[in-house]
């Protein structure tokens, strides 16, 4: 393996090109990214950046000649286009074709859209840097009237530093609840409940919407919802449209075994565009979240150095974690959310939804299946290692326990 071609820039794409080096790769290593900005971190986008409180050049991933030092030829602004599997070739944007003897797919994710949604002025995405500086000069004055569609993580992390600004924002969510996909309803009502009377931001679910518009957002039942500044945060997509007829396995992101393997020799994939096989958890998993993204970027890169000697890969499967701010309201989940429909249960450990703070715990049958704190990071985080042993319920009540304790004492 002389020649390896990472395909995303961001966080994931810089992790497998450093994993490389650090492991013992001396060839050439060329990172493809259709930004023209060199690796920078993402969550600030929606927080410190949005907020103004930092500038672009903080969240670079590496500073001043950081990148240039790994030896990797740099291809920004200049996206992929095209994958050639037998060839063994990367198309991009420019019609240059990169031939490859390993390659990373690490093309990230991209914003969905609202059905029928026009490319209008009062209208924002949040994916980019140059997105989020676009949006903070509308909200700098504090003077808009927001509306952020979307009452999921990125969109209620704009509605709180919106809110910052001085702005107005009201949050609408077609759900019944918001954060359903991650939480479900009961414990994703709990958490918003708490973080928008905290924050100051008004929260409507069960808004489906019709059309956004210039002077706002129109709802199914055909009122309009006014707003000087409307922010679509309904989720994010795997980028795989670039791989359309590569003859990689595409579903809801690009298809892995347990060690990040494609299936195609030479090929792996990590980050938000991954759907790979958990051996810990028995499922499959496609995780949009900043651990993932760092840790998986290194995994790939190794498991391509497995195949390049001819030996066997480790299977990647950390205990997933996330954290999210909004304001001054930390939200944090080790291990998985609730899925409702699977029968998981939620138990409060300590605190309730009422309090400053709170430890929820997910139970499914007899397993620990995750924790969930508000303003509780010392109280998540020893469910890690719990997670990681497959705990039982049971221990999980045991730890509670001495817990509770030690709040007591």
């Amino acid at each position: 393996m002389e020649h390896v071609v990472v395909v995303g820039s961001s966080l994931a794409g810089l992790r497998a090109g450093e994993t490389l080096r650090t492991e013992g790769f001396t060839g050439r290593i060329t990172l493809v990214g259709a930004e023209r900005h060199q690796p920078y971190d993402r969550p600030p986008l929606s927080k410190q950046v949005l907020a103004g409180t930092w500038e672009p050049d903080r969240i670079a991933l590496r500073r001043g000649d950081g990148v240039a030092a790994l030896g990797m030829d740099l291809q920004l602004g200049v996206p992929a286009v095209a994958l050639d599997t037998e060839a063994r070739s990367v198309t991009l944007a420019d019609g240059r074709e990169l031939p490859f003897d390993g390659l990373v797919v690490a093309t990230g994710s991209s914003p969905r859209r609202v059905p029928g949604q026009l490319d209008l002025p009062n209208v924002h995405e949040l994916r980019t840097l140059d997105d989020a500086l676009a949006l903070r000069a509308r909200l700098a004055d504090g003077g808009p009237r927001v509306v952020v569609v979307g009452a999921g993580f990125i969109g209620l992390e704009v509605a709180a530093t919106a809110t910052g600004h001085g702005c107005r924002v009201t949050v609408l969510e077609a759900a019944p609840a918001p954060l359903i996909r991650g939480l479900g309803a009961a414990l994703g009502a709990a958490v918003v409940d708490a973080v928008s009377g905290r924050v100051g931001f008004d929260v409507r679910c069960g808004s489906a919407i019709a059309a956004l518009e210039p002077d706002g957002v129109r709802l199914a039942g055909g009122s309009l919802v006014t707003a000087d500044v409307v922010v679509v945060g309904i989720g994010v997509s795997p980028a795989t449209a670039w791989l359309d007829g590569s003859g990689l396995d595409v579903r809801d992101g690009v298809v892995c075994d347990a060690t990040l393997a494609t299936g195609v020799p030479g090929i792996v994939a990590a980050g938000d565009v991954a759907r790979w096989y958990h051996t810990g958890l028995g499922e499959e998993l496609r995780i949009e979240h900043w651990t993932n993204a760092a840790e998986q970027g290194a995994a790939a890169a190794r498991t391509l150095l497995a195949q390049a000697a001819g030996s066997v890969a480790a299977p990647y499967a950390p205990v997933p974690f996330f954290w999210s701010d909004m304001g001054r309201q930390r939200i944090q989940l080790v291990g998985r959310g609730v899925d409702e429909a699977a029968g998981d249960e939620i138990s409060y450990a300590i605190g309730s939804p009422d309090d400053e703070r709170f430890l929820a715990l997910v139970r499914r049958g007899d397993r620990l299946r995750g924790a969930v704190g508000l303003n509780a990071p010392r109280l998540v985080m020893p469910y890690n290692a719990l997670l990681a042993g497959a705990a039982s319920w049971d221990d999980a009540q045991t730890l509670a326990a001495a817990q509770r304790g030690n709040q007591q004492s």
